[in-house]
């Protein structure tokens, strides 16, 4: 398929939007592919936008209830905050997503390097499994304005 467009919902409110420039759909082995990228939206009970994921690929496995996201992955939760990593894990059943590849996560004030984390699905609470390291933005800008 083309340009796809998937919606999925639960108990009639759409949880999520997922688009993709191509899928493949493998109904053999009950997966579907995104090889040229894909993006989700995360949708909160008043149908606007939590979160929302982007990848250069992505593979869906139905049985499961699994998605992983590979590749240039970005996630950015309604704060602002942005995850970037190389593989992440959605378990739809569980609502969470995780990693055990190496994270950067920025925020307003701070950028975190650690490897492995698991966060909810909408990645406000989070939790870097091995950090490895802070940069505290605030005190670089103090720094700066100083000289």
């Amino acid at each position: 398929m083309k340009d796809a467009e998937i919606m999925y919902s639960d108990s009639g409110n759409v949880k999520m939007k997922l688009t993709g420039e191509q899928l493949d759909r493998h109904v053999d082995k009950e997966y579907i592919e995104f090889p040229k990228g894909m993006k989700i939206l995360f949708y909160d009970d008043s149908m606007k936008v939590s979160s929302q994921l982007k990848a250069d690929y992505g593979i869906r496995y139905e049985k499961e209830g699994k998605m992983e996201a590979k590749r240039n992955v970005e996630v950015v939760n309604v704060k602002g905050e942005k995850l970037n990593t190389e593989h992440l894990i959605w378990d739809e059943t569980k609502d969470k997503i995780y990693t055990e590849a190496f994270v950067k996560i920025t925020t307003d004030d701070e950028v975190m390097y650690g490897d492995g984390l698991e966060s909810n699905r909408d990645f406000t609470k989070y939790k870097i499994k091995n950090i490895k390291g802070t940069i505290n933005l605030n005190d670089a800008d103090s720094t700066d304005n100083k000289q």
